[in-house]
């Protein structure tokens, strides 16, 4: 039989673990959903700036090379004209730039939430070793890795092409046009390419994300004995935590046999319940309180102890009964105020018959 270490994860991850893989920074993410978003948002900017974007590149392009004979002569420096071109091409591309890095920020976001970890930038030497990096080039995950880009190669090619196909009438008239024509007439074909790829797209890294989850709850699955363990870490060994409480309770059961000496009486059924009981009205008691109880080999105790002591003892079956059921410390409550009271009557007649015969 295989040892239970080696044994299938059938587990479903508890929630430490679960914790303890999103502070290494290890959630379900699919690459697709961030590029779909990247994807779109350009589209989308494309649809709406494009004929600003446009104008602002032909601008550029020409005070570039009108620039170029100023730079020959002298009168402009080169590294002006470099530095001058350079901010006007950051200037023209910052705002879509800015666009999809905080679409690629949102895309993460709406996947993991926010995580603040640095184990994965943390250097793992594990991670060069040339051995396990050959393996996992020839594993299982990587394979599907590959099937996943092929199939998805195919499929937007085909999204591609099939707007390509329809609209391919439309291109050999345009060796006839000019320019702004065969530019606009590319900049729709594009708009409707990238168009249909990002609705292939979309769908795809739904179903990647739908995957990445489920691989990510398959990784992170236990054996019976990690649950074992990792309850013993959270919880403590109920081995020892039972040990524990033996340990307390026989404390507890010294210090309350200690008060029996102090009682004024112990009420029994005789034999399973004894319960002891003091009243000192000068302490501000309201009621006789238990001080002592307990069953069968420890009411046999508490009596041998009230014996030892000469502190009466009081048969009342069922009245032991029902003191056994409160809590220690606690006083007696009304509705056995008139019990208790004979018995303590009882009892301190018995007293003041010894002293007297003293």
């Amino acid at each position: 039989m295989a040892q239970e270490s080696f044994q299938d994860k059938t587990e479903q991850a508890t929630p430490k673990k679960e914790e303890d893989a999103r502070k290494k920074g290890q959630t379900a993410k699919s690459k697709e959903v961030s590029s779909i978003g990247i994807l779109s948002a350009g589209v989308i900017y494309m649809y709406f700036n494009a004929g600003q974007l446009t104008q602002k590149l032909g601008e550029n392009l020409k005070e570039t090379f009108t620039s170029i004979p100023q730079v020959a002569s002298g009168d402009l420096g080169l590294a002006v004209y470099m530095s001058n071109t350079i901010q006007g091409f950051l200037i023209m591309i910052l705002p879509i730039m800015i666009l999809l890095v905080v679409v690629s920020v949102a895309a993460n976001l709406l996947q993991s939430g926010f995580i603040m970890s640095v184990e994965p930038l943390t250097p793992n030497l594990s991670k060069i070793d040339p051995i396990k990096g050959f393996g996992k080039l020839f594993s299982k995950r990587s394979f599907a890795e590959l099937l996943k880009s092929i199939f998805k190669i195919i499929i937007v090619s085909w999204a591609a092409f099939s707007v390509l196909k329809n609209d391919y009438s439309q291109l050999i008239p345009l060796m006839y046009q000019d320019n702004v024509q065969i530019l606009s007439m590319l900049g729709s074909i594009s708009l409707k390419v990238l168009t249909r790829c990002c609705y292939v797209i979309l769908v795809l890294a739904i179903l990647d994300y739908i995957f990445q989850r489920w691989e990510f709850e398959q990784d992170l699955k236990m054996t019976k004995q990690e649950v074992k363990e990792e309850f013993k870490q959270t919880e403590g060994d109920p081995m020892i935590k039972s040990r524990i409480r033996s340990i307390q309770r026989e404390m507890a059961r010294r210090r309350m046999m200690k008060e029996v000496p102090k009682a004024d009486v112990v009420i029994t059924n005789p034999t399973h319940y004894a319960v002891a009981l003091i009243y000192k009205p000068g302490e501000k008691m309201t009621a006789p309180r238990i001080v002592a109880k307990g069953a069968d080999k420890i009411a046999f105790k508490i009596k041998e102890l009230a014996k030892e002591h000469g502190i009466p003892i009081v048969e009342n079956k069922p009245l032991a009964q029902n003191l056994y059921k409160l809590e220690l410390g606690q006083e007696v409550p009304p509705e056995f105020y008139q019990a208790v009271a004979e018995i303590l009557a009882y009892v301190y007649g018995l007293k003041k018959k010894k002293a007297n015969a003293r």
